[in-house]
């Protein structure tokens, strides 16, 4: 009887809403303030409030000593002034005090919100706080440095949670589950193995991309003691750090401080951050802090007036109006700059629009020249957004500046993410070649491949190599070794070891940008769980023990990565350069090789031939005159001390690398 209740409710107020909804037209003849500084700016002697809610009847700004469970100790009523904005300037120090808006509209007043452009909020996000953000800066902030990439393709991704790296009691952390975890140098778990920031830098990945960590609705913030878990995908405070992952999400201050803490250590040891942000829905959706100052507005309808839900979590924002990217390039901006952000991944970049991007990038590189941008070319259901106007993976010759997933590879590489019987390349499968062959090239033209047998993508979707994030797992659908154990069940350890080292050596040795989910240099596993976005620690945590029951992984990993960044033929800088230099030899469903020829983008080995054995069987290699062995199975060899000729034995399973000084 509850749920009847609740659904017939939940109808009612779905409708009730639709009826107040304004057509699509009406909002874009909104005033549309886009040169206005919407921020609070702040000074000791006063702060400047502005909210922009061009239909308001009034607005209230209310002032607390506390983020939570006070009254109010002072209220003000804004200004209109010119295209909807509202404002006050309140002339004493305000640092440390806590504030909300509240609009009234229709002659009704709408919930309290902290405001879209809120820096600094209290426990759950509810009320902001101004504050002075100099005060937050660690020492030496000024002096900070990203690190620098000749081309985007040299850097090596690593995807992970913040919760995840440090909350097995075998991480050694003193915050365990914290920024503050990312800090620690010299944390170890059983027989002294590196954790947390030292295992990366000994992995030798560049950046880190963290799964959300703007201020985000799932976690209760007043109640840490419980046991709680989620990727973060539900954005709610949008230019905040989330306090679940600080010391003390009570004071505004402290998420700040400690976010910047974590950027500098990881830059203090040469790794860049990017940040996983979600702009293209909000947690909630009539009562989200964009509802409540401009109803309706900041979302896109259908022509009944229902919210469209391109991102199948409720609602999707409206990127091509005015003021929706006036939001997001601003809010970018402002990581990049306030917290040294080295780069972004868009989820579901495909619902927004095309325009809106290309601005995004020119922003942020503006700031940042050597920031990474890429993001999820599809959306998860349609939208009104025509999609020709859409920043999807096909139109990425659009969008020079950005890079996009590419599960061309993914699935060519493993087998279906959506099915789970669905085998790959590594795994088994046939007629995969020229997926493998897209993905080592990184989307791009190129005259050897027959784009018509090509998994998703009947053509060529990037410009350069580098726009192609290549990749074979990440946070989403199961881990790289639990989807191949579902798919091969009666493949035994030892197979599925090599089928995985195949995987992620294809990844590293390809042209596009390689992204290595969080944990697959230790065989992480999530025990078959394919989406643990809100599962506990027991099944999302990095469990420190594996690193010593799977050290030749980890090695055979950290290897890859070394050989990568060791030879720039890997990450060639342009298509023209691919195509010049890689030449593809022998293929068949169990076998690609190619050869990188003529001193690739300088590298110091003359040519370099690259063999992929999917089959379980050594195979015989013909070549002709001397070469010199590097990788063989599991053995590097970076010298190359070993003379090849007439025939290469190739393992089964395996990468076989050679070269020619």
């Amino acid at each position: 009887m509850k749920n009847i209740v609740l659904t017939l409710l939940g109808f009612m107020l779905f409708n009730s809403c639709n009826t107040d909804n304004k057509s699509i037209t009406d909002y874009n003849n909104y005033p549309t303030p886009v040169n206005e500084n919407l921020w609070l700016k702040y000074s000791k002697a006063s702060t400047s409030f502005k909210l922009w809610s061009p239909n308001a009847e009034e607005v209230v700004l209310r002032l607390f000593k506390t983020g939570n469970n006070s009254e109010p100790y002072a209220n003000y009523t804004l200004t209109k002034e010119n295209n909807g904005v509202w404002q006050i300037v309140i002339n004493e120090d305000l640092n440390g005090i806590y504030y909300t808006f509240q609009v009234k509209e229709s002659s009704k007043w709408l919930d309290q919100t902290p405001g879209i452009y809120a820096k600094a909020v209290g426990v759950n996000g509810k009320r902001a706080m101004v504050l002075d953000m100099n005060s937050t800066n660690p020492i030496g902030w000024q002096k900070d440095k990203s690190p620098q990439l000749n081309h985007p393709n040299e850097a090596i991704i690593y995807e992970l949670h913040v919760r995840d790296m440090t909350i097995h009691p075998q991480s050694g952390s003193y915050y365990p589950g914290k920024y503050l975890g990312l800090t620690e140098k010299g944390t170890i778990g059983n027989n002294n193995a590196s954790t947390g920031i030292d295992h990366l830098k000994q992995l030798g990945i560049t950046h880190v991309h963290l799964l959300p960590t703007f201020d985000h609705y799932s976690i209760d913030e007043t109640n840490l003691d419980t046991p709680q878990f989620n990727w973060g995908y539900d954005p709610n405070n949008y230019n905040v750090p989330e306090g679940s992952f600080s010391t003390d999400p009570f004071n505004a201050e402290v998420r700040i401080k400690e976010f910047k803490q974590m950027i500098k250590a990881f830059h203090n040891n040469g790794i860049g951050v990017i940040m996983d942000v979600v702009y293209n829905h909000t947690g909630k959706t009539d009562t989200s802090n964009f509802n409540l100052e401009v109803p309706g507005y900041y979302y896109r309808h259908w022509e009944d007036g229902s919210y469209s839900d391109a991102a199948a979590c409720g609602n999707e924002t409206a990127s091509e109006r005015n003021m929706m990217r006036k939001f997001i390039i601003e809010s970018v901006t402002y990581w990049t700059k306030e917290y040294h952000i080295d780069g972004f991944r868009f989820d579901l970049m495909g619902i927004h629009d095309i325009e809106t991007m290309n601005e995004i990038a020119d922003a942020v590189l503006n700031i940042n020249p050597d920031a990474l941008l890429y993001g999820e070319g599809w959306t998860a259901k349609d939208s009104p957004l025509p999609e020709k106007k859409r920043a999807l993976k096909k139109h990425m010759q659009q969008l020079p500046k950005i890079a996009a997933f590419n599960d061309d590879l993914r699935d060519g590489l493993k087998g279906s993410v959506f099915e789970d019987k669905s085998i790959g390349f590594v795994s088994g499968a046939m007629n995969t070649t020229e997926s493998i062959k897209f993905g080592i090239v990184g989307a791009i033209q190129h005259p050897q491949i027959h784009y018509d047998s090509v998994n998703y993508s009947d053509a060529a979707w990037t410009l350069e190599p580098w726009q192609s994030i290549n990749y074979v797992s990440c946070h989403d659908n199961h881990t790289l070794v639990d989807k191949l154990q579902i798919s091969r069940p009666n493949a035994n350890m030892e197979s599925l070891i090599a089928m995985d080292k195949l995987a992620n050596a294809i990844v590293l040795t390809s042209q596009g940008t390689p992204f290595l989910h969080a944990g697959s240099e230790l065989l992480r596993t999530k025990y078959g769980e394919h989406n643990s976005y809100n599962l506990p620690d027991s099944i999302n945590q990095i469990n420190w023990e594996w690193k010593n029951n799977h050290k030749q992984v980890f090695d055979y990993y950290k290897n890859l990565i070394r050989l990568r960044k060791e030879h720039p033929a890997f990450y060639m800088s342009s298509a023209n350069e691919v195509r010049k230099h890689l030449k593809f030899q022998q293929n068949n469903d169990s076998l690609v090789s190619y050869t990188i020829e003529d001193h690739a983008n300088n590298d110091r080995w003359k040519n370099i031939l690259v063999i992929y054995n999917a089959s379980n069987q050594n195979i015989d290699y013909n070549i002709d005159s001397i070469w010199y062995k590097a990788v063989s199975g599991s053995t590097f060899d970076f010298e190359g001390l070993q003379k090849l000729k007439d025939t290469i034995e190739v393992p089964a399973l395996s990468m076989y690398i050679a070269f020619q000084k």
